[in-house]
């Protein structure tokens, strides 16, 4: 039985955990990967939607570190879920990048046919979404929903994050 919590800081050495475990933390700081941590439990809720903190939430987070929370749905094990974002002020466009560029190799580790996220910050721009592979799909007058397709054909993943460099496709 595996343990409730785990950490792979390593993705090519920790493929064989990232494919079994279905709830996930990626952490990036200055542009590396930390770690992504595996938890047993989706994410549903975050702090600031339980308590209205506002901006002092994000001015006293560690400078240059992103979370990107991802879920993989029962009902849709081929797709990975971009649950929440946790960004600090002053986290690099480069750190948020990283992240998502990680986001992108855990689904090619997976075999996910795509990435679904809903996104509530009116500051990030269809446009934006566009140059960076997403899609808008099932448009709504609440949600923003984006997707990022592969079915197969992922997109050439940077590396740069990764302290060991690239490691040997699988």
């Amino acid at each position: 039985m595996r343990p409730l919590f785990e950490t792979v800081t390593d993705l090519a050495a920790g493929a064989d955990i990232v494919r079994a475990r279905r709830y996930g933390i990626v952490v990036v700081a200055e542009g590396r990967l930390v770690a992504v941590w595996m938890w047993p439990l989706p994410k549903l809720l975050a702090w600031p939607e339980v308590v209205p903190v506002g901006r002092r939430y994000h001015a006293r987070g560690p400078r240059d570190r992103c979370r990107l929370y991802y879920n993989q749905p029962w009902r849709f094990p081929n797709y990975l879920a971009l649950r929440y974002v946790v960004s600090a002020a002053g986290t690099s466009l480069a750190t948020f990048r990283a992240a998502l560029s990680v986001l992108d190799a855990i689904a090619q580790i997976k075999g996910s046919d795509a990435l679904l996220c809903d996104i509530a910050n009116s500051r990030i721009s269809a446009r934006l979404m566009a140059r960076w592979g997403w899609q808008a799909h099932k448009p709504g007058r609440m949600h923003r929903n984006y997707i990022k397709r592969f079915y197969g054909k992922y997109p050439p993943i940077d590396w740069s994050w990764a302290s060991h460099g690239a490691p040997t496709p699988p």
